[in-house]
């Protein structure tokens, strides 16, 4: 008997709740008359009540809420009943010693012109990891990735001509490829097609992407995607059959024996794993935590990294860009997305780089060479972002 297990995606890129319909409705983040709140992360445990005290003494509407992690606040939308006055409301919020911030919700115009370039100028991520310099000596030729994951617009702009195949190993969802945003941001990460000023550009622009479908959105509702050991493990087999030399593993979930035995055959036969990390928990997650396994976790363009409490464990792990990326969505888009699944898809595209310039490599001295980020053999790891070029000079140098 195969007993399925769950997998879910960390960081994942979130579909709206409603993506499949509704399309000329205005969104919610655009009705007037909104105001935006802040609460201190001091607060946290009251955040509930605090908001909900303040739509009562204010005579104001909780429209929306989300954190911003980024910056350690709560953010309340409420929208201001046609009969009472904005200002009024402002002011009464901003006078409240519980509140950071209170502004109204405005609107902002895109200004693009005819003659824009693309949007490199804007992407960070490449440039930090120096994806610019080392592809001058390799862009991944001739190295095939598996990206496991959801499917992947394969249709979109910057993948058009791009060496790239598809196989579906989830049943009835077909149609779900030029909807799959997770896999379209991971794959973009990795393989966007490189100086046609349209989009991003990849940090392996020139490599083989098989982009293998095992997980799906079970409802259009559900914000996060699943997969299950059962479509893994297919998805797995396929990445060995088709000799990939990196299995890209953007996702994360529970111990499991089958899947670790295809991962340990996969490694075996000089398949790299890379996987993104629970960043937020008290273990980094399967399959991140697996001895070969290459975990990843992300950082911003200041460098600085979460610090997750099982990082002292696992000695293995490197640091990529993973936050606020600029990456390949459906429908030709582009956007802005972070997590540790971004992180992971940048360490493929590195070793993707490794490997063209030095096929012979396996996966424990691609490790060791991550590990090293470009520094002397003797040199203790540190928890920076890779350094690409860095790390192909020390493969020319012999360290």
């Amino acid at each position: 008997m195969c007993v399925v297990t769950l997998l879910c995606l960390p960081g994942c890129a979130e579909l709206s709740p409603h993506f499949f319909e509704g399309i000329n409705e205005q969104p919610k983040q655009m009705i007037s008359r909104q105001i935006l709140v802040t609460l201190p992360e001091n607060l946290k445990s009251d955040w509930a009540i605090i908001r909900d005290e303040l739509e009562q003494q204010n005579d104001i509407l909780i429209s929306g809420e989300f954190p911003l992690a980024s910056i350690g606040v709560d953010c309340i939308v409420y929208k201001v009943p046609e009969q009472e006055s904005l200002e009024k409301a402002l002011q009464q919020l901003r006078a409240d010693n519980r509140v950071v911030l209170a502004q109204e919700n405005q609107v902002f115009e895109g200004m693009q012109s005819s003659d824009s370039k693309s949007y490199e100028a804007i992407s960070y991520a490449p440039k930090l990891i120096h994806a610019d310099a080392a592809q001058r000596i390799a862009t991944g030729k001739g190295v095939r990735i598996a990206v496991v994951d959801t499917g992947a617009e394969k249709g979109h702009p910057d993948f058009k001509d791009q060496l790239l195949d598809t196989d579906n190993f989830v049943d009835g969802s077909n149609y779900a490829f030029t909807h799959d945003r997770h896999g379209t941001a991971v794959t973009g990460v990795i393989v966007a097609k490189a100086n046609d000023g349209k989009g991003i550009y990849g940090i392996a622009p020139n490599a083989e992407v098989s982009v293998l479908k095992a997980c799906w959105y079970p409802e259009t509702s559900n914000a996060k995607a699943q997969c299950s050991s059962w479509s893994l493990a297919k998805a797995l087999d396929a990445a060995i059959k088709k000799r990939a030399r990196i299995i890209n593993l953007s996702l994360a979930g529970p111990q499991d024996e089958l899947l670790s035995k295809l991962l340990e055959t996969a490694h075996k036969r000089g398949i790299s794993v890379v996987a993104a990390t629970l960043e937020k928990q008290q273990q980094p997650g399967f399959p991140a935590n697996l001895s070969f396994s290459i975990p990843v976790i992300s950082t911003g363009p200041d460098g600085k990294i979460s610090q997750p409490a099982w990082l002292p464990h696992f000695p293995g792990t490197v640091v990529a860009p993973g936050v606020e990326i600029l990456t390949t969505v459906p429908n030709d888009g582009y956007d802005f997305v972070s997590g540790s699944s971004l992180a992971a898809a940048h360490v493929s595209g590195i070793i993707a780089l490794l490997l063209e310039a030095k096929p012979s490599l396996l996966p424990d001295q691609v490790k060791g060479l991550l590990l090293r980020n470009g520094k002397e053999k003797s040199a203790t790891p540190l928890l920076h972002a890779l350094d690409a070029w860095a790390i192909l000079q020390a493969l020319d140098n012999g360290n």
